[in-house]
């Protein structure tokens, strides 16, 4: 039976998005100049990429974006885009990622801001200041989203750029900003760069007022790279414990920031502070943040929330600011999925440790660049599971869901239901399949918070979990197949399952 889907048309968008990505590999290029270190890592995946997007746009000389074809183009460029951001590793061809699947799981990491890496040794002096500065980069770009990045500078895209913001952040429907979809991808790219340059500008301006000394201009552009999209990756190997707490205060506010509602955040400059703060979801992502960030900090604070106390853990206990900017500071990087890491949380007792896989469930807005389930799917099931608790009662009653005064339809409720049962069975069954992969692994044990820890990390593009896994470790222990495994997690977490589940069945190929 032939195929309802135009291939050619879907890949020869890809080729497109392909020729754009490849300008921003300027950057590194230009880093890799003004450093003195090489710059063929970046020319060759600056010609590469031209080269293939251009053989690729050659497919379909005008091609017609329909609905299935949607489906296809934004899970094939989550797939071509990190495939050919492995370039400047295996180019370099220093550390662990000059092996191809290393480099993939480095790859495919960055874009999907996951944040969890297979480098043995995170540093410029082993890597060079232009690599560590793509490594940023890649993160930086799937931030706010490529598909959309796209949407709001390729006309070609503007017909079915609705829909392919959708599959790329599934969720409720897209808020038009503007009467036309590009100029609303357009709002949503200005806030994310806007506020980019704004995290940078005062990681820098705390270090120009002497109160770090380590964030230097370099460090100050690296790390509001990998804030804003949640990202987490860093060129320092200790991550954000290298900062002073005043660094790691003003991380936790964009943070914060980059896991809202960019079109809350949209709403608030452009006058109407109230739709921000009277947002259901808004209030509901503050309320866990504070939550579990307070229960955490008291643990802490009381010495129960930490099982080994060496000298760098030590004055937590007892200590109402380190505590709670250390409770804080984990619990927001954790629920925004950014990753970044204030202090090795391996150092943490069990109840610690669990309340933070917990943390990891709950995810950011929906509308954010932050991963995971997010926050507005556990506010629906709540709101869902009250109200048929209210009509056993009142079985005549009518109570409608309702988000920030709205009305969810059934069929969204529904949507919202299955996709967090999908992930969690998704969860489950990862979970079991690394936990068997790691006992052919003489070199890698893993208990079961461990385990768990793993998959969410990957699923939810978290980055960091416990033990082998923890923020100052590394996942290059795992086997080649075990990686694999994850890379395909990461894909399929960052378009939030269904996207990419979709391209997987026979009936999607079919008339």
């Amino acid at each position: 039976m032939p195929s309802h889907v135009d291939s050619r048309s879907a890949f020869s968008l890809v080729g497109t998005v392909l020729k754009y990505i490849s300008v921003p590999f300027a950057v590194p290029l230009v880093a890799a100049l003004w450093y003195g270190e090489d710059p063929l890592p970046f020319v060759a995946a600056i010609l590469v990429t031209l080269g293939v997007g251009a053989g690729l746009e050659r497919l379909h000389p005008d091609p017609d974006l329909g609905h299935r074809e949607g489906f296809l183009l934004v899970g094939a460029t989550w797939l071509a885009v990190p495939l050919v951001g492995t370039i400047p590793y295996l180019v370099a061809g220093e550390g662990t990622v000059a092996q191809p699947v290393y480099a993939l799981f480095e790859s495919m990491s960055g874009f999907t801001t996951t944040g969890a890496t297979v480098l043995g040794d995170i540093s410029v002096e082993r890597h060079g200041y232009a690599m560590m500065l793509y490594r940023q980069l890649t993160q930086w770009l799937g931030g706010m989203g490529i598909v959309v990045l796209m949407v709001a500078i390729l006309p070609e895209l503007s017909v079915g750029g609705a829909q392919l913001i959708k599959e790329e952040a599934p969720g409720f429907e897209l808020e038009r900003l503007k009467p036309r979809i590009t100029s609303t991808a357009r709002v949503l790219w200005t806030i994310y760069a806007g506020a980019t340059v704004l995290a940078a500008a005062v990681y820098y301006g705390l270090h120009l007022v002497g109160v770090a000394d380590e964030m230097t201009l370099y460090n100050a552009v690296a790390h509001a790279l990998t804030t804003m999209p949640t990202g987490g990756f860093s060129p320092e190997a200790r991550s954000a414990e290298v900062f002073s707490p005043a660094i790691q205060w003003a991380m936790i506010l964009f943070m914060i920031v980059a896991g809202t509602n960019f079109a809350l955040l949209w709403h608030a400059l452009d006058g109407e502070p109230g739709e921000l703060f009277g947002d259901s979801e808004f209030r509901t992502y503050l309320t866990a943040l504070g939550g579990v960030g307070t229960l955490i900090a008291a643990l802490l604070f009381t010495g129960t929330g930490i099982d080994v106390t060496p000298d760098r853990v030590a004055p937590i206990v007892g200590a109402i600011e380190p505590a709670l900017r250390q409770a804080v500071f984990q619990v927001v990087a954790i629920v925004t999925t950014t990753g970044y890491a204030s202090m090795d949380f391996n150092a943490w007792s069990a109840p610690a440790q669990t309340i933070l896989l917990f943390a990891m469930f709950l995810g950011g807005s929906v509308g954010s660049a932050a991963g995971g389930i997010k926050i507005v799917r556990w506010y629906v099931i709540y709101r869902l599971v009250d109200r048929e608790v209210y009509t056993t009662v009142h079985p005549e009653a009518v109570r409608p869901i309702r988000v920030s005064g709205s009305v969810v339809e059934e069929d969204t409720v529904k949507g919202l239901v299955g996709f967090t049962l999908l992930f969690l069975l998704l969860f489950a069954f990862s979970t079991v399949l690394l936990y068997l992969d790691t006992l052919r692994t003489a070199e890698l044990t893993l208990n079961g918070l461990e385990a768990m820890s793993v998959t969410m990390a990957t699923l939810g593009n978290i980055g960091p979990g416990f033990g082998p896994v923890g923020p100052m470790d590394s996942y290059a222990k795992f086997s080649a197949a075990g990686k694999l495994y994850m890379v395909f997690l990461m894909w399929i977490g960052r378009l939030e399952i269904i996207s990419v589940l979709v391209l997987l069945t026979p009936t999607f190929w079919r008339r």
